[in-house]
């Protein structure tokens, strides 16, 4: 690993953790094991590995704030162009589903225009950085 990658490993690893411990808490939720949590389970555990894949992936390109570090087109990049968001909501439905409290699903009301509004305005940063480069990652993608 080059000395540039190392510095992304702490907050990988806090990030990892993280996303763990939630996991757990949501496992041992007190509720019955019905359908509804156990297909929150076979959602949750994917997105959760796939999330993890996609923020490895994006490595040093992670930011809070839109930024055009670099265009990472490869793995699940090569794919979908925001795969950190789509893997967070389907992880943030599979703990819903977990937990079974209606309510909650709330929070998707709020994520989604959140996460799309987000997409929508790295797309332009993006664009307006790699120009033609991005145009035509953005065909061969998906979100």
């Amino acid at each position: 690993m080059s000395s540039g990658n190392k510095s992304f490993v702490p907050l990988l690893i806090a990030q990892t953790c993280a996303a763990l411990l939630v996991f757990f808490l949501v496992i041992f939720w007190r509720g019955e094991w019905n359908k509804e949590r156990w297909a929150g389970i076979i959602i949750a555990v994917p997105a959760m590995v796939l999330l993890l894949t996609a923020r490895f992936q994006l490595g040093r390109s992670f930011s809070v704030s839109p930024q055009a570090r670099k265009l990472v087109t490869r793995g699940l990049y090569s794919k979908i162009r925001n795969p950190m968001y789509v893997f967070s909501a389907l992880l943030v439905l599979g703990f819903l589903l977990t937990l079974q409290r209606p309510l909650l699903f709330l929070i998707l009301v709020v994520l989604l225009p959140t996460q799309i509004i987000r997409a929508r305005q790295e797309a332009k940063v993006l664009e307006e950085t790699f120009g033609e480069e991005y145009r035509e990652y953005r065909k061969k993608t998906w979100f």
